[in-house]
């Protein structure tokens, strides 16, 4: 795969040949894909009806018939009689939207399917095949995005974007995708994978509140009703039509490859290849977003505790996709650079998770004005080690705002590239 570069343009932009993105939700246009090349005036004009202020646009996937807009796009060219300095500065400030524009879509993306599952669970009960339908046509809408042919980075959202319970399951599911997708399983599979991933823990709908987290604390009585809720789970996936592959996820998702999980206690083999992705991304989010935040681990040291300490639990082709996915610093990570300054890791990009794009501590730059680094595109600048949040000195931490709870969602493409970038590390 190739990254792809795009920028947002106005509608009145827009011509036929050109590749465009719809980032809405994916029930919110009528068109059988979010992504797509333009091929005629009528599908402009449905574009133009959906209330959207700007859309993203891929030059390098369009086609020439879209030279006829070609003048108007290049906004990043210097005007005439524009110093270098001004230039920088609008650069920089185009390049500083896109982000902003790009975060906001992904934000908009969670919230929809945060909303969503919260409605499943609010009827999985008294309308088991409606529930089934919305959260088929969520993780189609999930597959319509993964399975482009764009590459897809995980993106660190704000806390603000979900409550714990979707939170985690949205988490889970994002994760398990682009796993399922690393690892190639088929359409189908990623199916089911989506569907159990988002569903994996809606037997705890029939567990007390107090109960619906595990807590190192709990007497064994409370151990055995907490693990009920894998039960639970089955009896509404079965009220819910669910195919068997989703099925079986939901039953074996807490099921470890060395025995040692629950209910069963299924071992190796038995354990069903989605089930061992879920069930590793499981453990990932649950280290990392505990019942209790003062028990959080990074996202480095849930990677390096899992490698380390639970190796004989998970299946190793799956295992050694997911660090590799994941990155030694995934997002949510606080680093420090190679020249002694922090920053925070906010996306990874699964083909090259040594470079990933983070936010760096400026203090001459307001927070909000704090562009997004690819540190791919800095040769002399990357990672030199991994910090716990409480190591930061006190006005980097209040800077780079360390995440008490981590929120995940995928990111299409890329959104700058390093010309545009030139400069904005320093």
């Amino acid at each position: 795969m190739t990254d792809i570069h795009t920028q947002f343009i106005e509608l009145s932009q827009l011509r036929t040949g050109m590749f465009v993105y719809l980032d809405v939700g994916w029930m919110d246009h009528p068109f059988p894909v979010s992504n797509f090349k333009i091929s005629n005036q009528s599908q402009i004009d449905t574009i133009r009806s959906l209330g959207l202020e700007r859309i993203r646009y891929a030059p390098d996937k369009s086609t020439p018939e879209a030279d006829a807009g070609k003048t108007d796009l290049k906004a990043s060219a210097p005007h005439p009689q524009e110093s270098a300095a001004s230039h920088a500065s609008r650069l920089r400030r185009e390049l500083l939207a896109s982000q902003q524009a790009s975060l906001q879509v992904c934000e908009r993306q969670f919230s929809h399917a945060a909303q969503t599952f919260k409605h499943v669970t609010e009827i999985a009960h008294a309308q088991p095949v409606t529930a089934r339908e919305l959260t088929e046509q969520l993780i189609q809408g999930f597959l319509g995005e993964i399975l482009g042919e764009d590459e897809a980075a995980i993106r660190l959202l704000s806390e603000k974007a979900g409550e714990k319970t979707s939170l985690h399951s949205i988490n889970v599911t994002v994760i398990s995708l682009l796993l399922g997708r690393a690892l190639h399983l088929s359409k189908a599979d990623m199916l089911d994978l989506g569907i159990g991933a988002i569903l994996h823990d809606i037997g705890k709908i029939e567990l007390p509140d107090r109960l619906r987290w595990q807590d190192e604390h709990f007497n064994h009585a409370e151990n055995q009703l907490y693990h009920d809720h894998v039960m639970h789970g089955l009896n509404l996936a079965r009220k819910m039509g669910l195919s068997p592959n989703a099925m079986l996820l939901i039953g074996q998702h807490h099921e470890y490859a060395d025995g040692s999980g629950y209910p069963r206690h299924v071992m190796g083999d038995k354990i069903s290849p989605i089930s061992r992705i879920v069930a590793l991304v499981n453990l990932y989010d649950n280290l990392c977003n505990p019942a209790n935040p003062a028990l959080a681990v990074t996202p480095h040291e849930a990677l390096s505790q899992i490698f380390t300490q639970r190796k004989a639990q998970f299946h190793p082709a799956t295992l050694t996709a997911f660090i590799r996915m994941m990155g030694i610093y995934p997002p949510g990570s606080v680093v420090q650079l190679t020249d002694e300054r922090y920053a925070m890791v906010v996306s990874v990009n699964s083909a090259r998770p040594i470079k990933p794009k983070v936010v760096i501590h400026s203090p001459s730059v307001p927070r909000d004005e704090a562009l997004v680094i690819n540190l791919e595109h800095e040769s002399t600048l990357c990672i030199h080690r991994s910090l716990k949040p409480l190591q930061l000195p006190k006005a980097a931490y209040d800077y780079l705002s360390p995440r008490k709870r981590l929120c995940y969602f995928f990111e299409r493409g890329l959104e700058m590239g390093p010309e545009a970038e030139s400069g904005a590390a320093s």
